[in-house]
């Protein structure tokens, strides 16, 4: 793992190698390394939403995936996970990437089980040394991704285990930033999109997915109430085009299924 690539939550200092942590050299924090994997993040930040959800992903991980790819298309009376998943990898443009003399290098807030690691790689086939970079809060869905990347001998991941609201990473470093299924359920969405602008290149492309019932659709009793179901730990599930930083640009929302909305842009800045 390049540690040129990590900062400490704390200051944002740089990070140096220890036998069981890593160390900033600025503020003397030590971060722990479970498994070789850096966690970045402390306890108390993890409260509210984070926290709740962060049991049940650690809880249960492996019923994520069968509860999404099978009952998905239930709840929602129509639509499937690969609808969804097409739509957003069009708008991170992935198909513009080229390989440089720099690593051409992928963020993935809040990785989840890993669906979209194969995906994006196969989109990105231009770059076949694409650095991907893991991140989650949830360890037990972090071993799922792990494991199908294992499965799938799928090139190595960077694995980095820390909270969204902020981001151990240096500034405008990744050309592209995902993240799916999760901002709605974050303590503070707008705290979270100023992160994932702040480590992005200037003007790199950012998608960012989660759940909104579509408004433009006539929605009867069973999709409100389930929607309600797997929504029912946010107060107004929506897309938070108003907790955008100032600065981005090319803002597209739409709705990807009758469940999940799609929120791009670009980072602000102009690309180098």
């Amino acid at each position: 793992m390049n540690l040129q690539v990590l900062r400490c939550p704390d200051c944002r200092g740089k990070l140096q190698p220890r036998a069981t942590a890593l160390v900033c050299h600025a503020c003397s924090a030590a971060w722990p390394l479970r498994d070789g994997i850096p966690v970045l993040y402390r306890e108390p930040w993890v409260r509210g939403p984070d926290k709740l959800l962060r049991y049940f992903y650690d809880g249960v991980p492996r019923l994520h995936d069968p509860l999404v790819r099978y009952g998905l298309p239930l709840w929602q009376v129509g639509g499937t996970e690969g609808e969804i998943r097409r739509g957003y990898l069009k708008r991170l443009r992935l198909d513009e990437l080229h390989p440089g003399p720099a690593p051409v290098r992928f963020l993935e807030v809040s990785v989840g089980s890993g669906a979209s690691i194969g995906l994006v790689r196969q989109a990105a086939s231009a770059v076949p040394d694409l650095e991907y970079w893991g991140f989650d809060l949830s360890w037990g869905m972090m071993q799922l991704a792990r494991a199908r990347v294992r499965k799938t001998h799928q090139p190595a991941v960077h694995w980095v285990q820390g909270d969204a609201h902020a981001l151990p990473f240096a500034d405008g470093l990744f050309d592209r930033v995902l993240h799916v299924g999760g901002i709605g359920g974050f303590r503070d969405p707008a705290q979270a999109l100023a992160e994932m602008c702040r480590v992005a290149k200037p003007g790199a492309p950012i998608v960012v997915v989660d759940e909104q019932l579509d408004p433009h659709r006539k929605n009867g009793l069973w999709p409100r109430l389930w929607f309600r179901a797997v929504t029912f730990y946010d107060d107004r599930p929506h897309c938070p085009t108003e907790a955008l930083p100032p600065g981005v640009t090319d803002v597209v929302e739409e709705q990807l299924s009758r469940f999940y909305y799609g929120l791009s842009f670009r980072a602000p800045g102009k690309p180098a």
